[in-house]
């Protein structure tokens, strides 16, 4: 059975941009891809004073459910920019 999301007429990119809109409300998002690669730039004040990686997590864990299955509408994330607005 396909995950409801899939079935929807949103695109994957806008996909990709809602889940983590909603994740790190205020952040600012920009996803560009297609045929399940996409390039991700995330800034976002919850990033501040967490590493690389724990930024990552919470960008990943906002999507998983769009990376999960053999049927899954990201294949890859080429790259991910994580990043804290200017001060």
């Amino acid at each position: 059975m396909s995950h409801p999301s899939r079935l929807s007429t949103v695109s994957t990119v806008d996909q990709i941009h809602d889940r983590i809109e909603a994740a790190l409300p205020g952040a600012t998002i920009d996803v560009q891809g297609g045929g399940g690669h996409f390039t991700i730039a995330v800034q976002a004040s919850q990033f501040e004073g967490k590493n690389t990686l724990a930024r990552q997590r919470l960008v990943y864990r906002a999507i998983k459910d769009l990376m999960a299955g053999n049927d899954a509408p990201v294949h890859a994330v080429d790259k991910l920019e994580t990043t804290t607005p200017p001060a």
